[in-house]
């Protein structure tokens, strides 16, 4: 099982935009010396909690600062821009890292960020299959360039001139394309279904109930199987918040602090699942009343924490109980107490 890690990034919406950006670069400094496999940034425009707006711009700060882990995107909020911004800054980014990049793709983000873009009422999901769709025509084929699409026309036809390289959108380091990824929240989700049929890799969201996760392996299973595809559980990323500390008390402790990190991060997150009415997806137990649920159910039964050994043994039976996950993506939460949170790491890194 390889370690990932996920950089969200949830912080207090009290703390300063900068000492947020420089402990989130950080964290992703941290974890490439410990020897994580991979960081995941997430993309949000209106919230201070959520403060990273371009994970492309955000990750090109550590291409320098980092040696070895990979960088990804989790994921690019494809429905709003032009697929040809999103094709030329991924090939860029893709070069500058020199093949160190994942690109994580989704329909959108937070309910606010679809208010700011217009694509409240848009179907979000057929912009993202219309982009990436595009995109790699862009990658694929040499210009001119005429993509007629339902949300966006892509076109260089006028002005193509090779002898002095003008018309021509640039290809990424990795051939024909860097890895793809989509990610899952919601129970049998439809985004395991796509990276069934496309071979692309599947990440399930860390604050969903283990019955949710298990429904998802199933779900893509069940597509593999149509497909004929030979299943890839070594490709399949499974996200959690996990917090290891030297003794099971301390851990308890910290997990269970009112108003600690880990309490704010499930009640920032209910707040926006109960306003959205979207808390049926997200019950500790399958079929159990919503209405019930609340952010310290989430918190108690979603965070694994622990000792080392403690936390081995969970998260060994949480993949038991879930599937053969490949991938374990440690959740980033905010530096309430940067020693605890930099020690958790370090030890769930061994």
């Amino acid at each position: 099982m390889k370690l990932s890690y996920f950089m969200m990034p949830i912080h207090d919406p009290g703390k300063d935009y900068h000492q947020a950006l420089e402990e989130d670069i950080e964290a992703i400094v941290h974890a490439d010396q410990l020897g994580f496999e991979e960081a995941w940034v997430g993309e949000h425009y209106t919230s201070k909690s959520e403060q990273i707006t371009s994970p492309l711009v955000f990750m090109a700060s550590l291409i320098a600062r980092t040696e070895r882990i990979k960088l990804a995107t989790g994921v690019i909020c494809m429905s709003q821009y032009h697929p040809a911004v999103v094709a030329g800054q991924a090939a860029m980014f893709d070069h500058l890292s020199k093949g160190r990049f994942i690109m994580g793709i989704g329909p959108g983000g937070l309910p606010p960020d679809f208010e700011l873009f217009g694509t409240a009422d848009s179907d979000r999901g057929a912009m993202m299959m219309e982009s990436i769709e595009t995109i790699l025509k862009i990658w694929s084929t040499e210009p001119p360039y005429n993509i007629e699409g339902q949300h966006w026309k892509t076109q260089v036809t006028d002005w193509v001139l090779p002898e002095i390289g003008l018309g021509t959108m640039a290809r990424p380091y990795q051939q024909p394309h860097p890895p793809i990824a989509v990610s899952a929240m919601s129970p049998g989700s439809g985004m395991m279904r796509l990276a069934a049929v496309r071979g692309w890799i599947p990440i399930s969201a860390n604050f969903i109930a283990n019955w949710s996760v298990r429904s998802q392996w199933e779900v893509y299973l069940d597509e593999c199987e149509k497909q004929q595809r030979e299943p890839a559980p070594e490709q399949w990323h499974v996200a959690r918040s996990v917090f290891v500390a030297d003794s099971d008390a301390e851990a308890e402790d910290f997990v269970q602090q009112p108003n600690g990190t880990f309490d704010y991060y499930y009640k920032y997150l209910f707040t926006i699942f109960e306003r959205a009415k979207m808390k049926g997806a997200f019950v500790t137990e399958k079929g159990a009343d919503p209405d019930l649920l609340t952010h310290q159910n989430l918190r108690d039964n979603l965070v694994i924490r622990g000792t080392p050994q403690s936390v081995a043994e969970q998260i060994l039976a949480f993949r038991e109980e879930v599937g053969p996950f490949g991938t374990l993506v440690m959740t980033a939460h905010d530096w309430t107490d940067k020693a605890k949170m930099k020690r958790s790491m370090e030890l769930m890194a061994k």
